[in-house]
């Protein structure tokens, strides 16, 4: 026989099982979306800021410092990302999502 506290891990453990499948049958490819979208706009708003890093002036210099000390953090991945090669099946991907 279980006791009171095995029978409610079981329930607890299927209960979570059961929300997880919910969750990937609904949710999840939102949840990718927003997070690529967001990374877009981010390396959008990276590329306005701090384009002449790139060799791309687009703002002042002045904006450009009161900003620099939230983006530091981010700066080399994005450098990283916007200068990598990119393969010809990642452009027909994005034109297809």
């Amino acid at each position: 026989m279980m006791n009171k506290g095995a029978i409610r891990e079981r329930l607890i453990r299927t209960f979570c099982t059961l929300r997880d499948i919910f969750y990937g049958m609904t949710l999840y490819d939102w949840v990718l979306e927003l997070q690529k979208a967001r990374g877009e706009v981010e390396q959008a708003f990276t590329l306005i800021v701090f384009g002449d890093l790139l060799g791309i002036p687009i703002l002042t210099p002045y904006y450009t410092m009161r900003l620099l000390p939230y983006m530091v953090p981010r700066i080399e991945t994005w450098r990283r990302s916007m200068l990598r090669e990119r393969d010809i099946c990642e452009l027909f991907d994005q034109e297809i999502g």
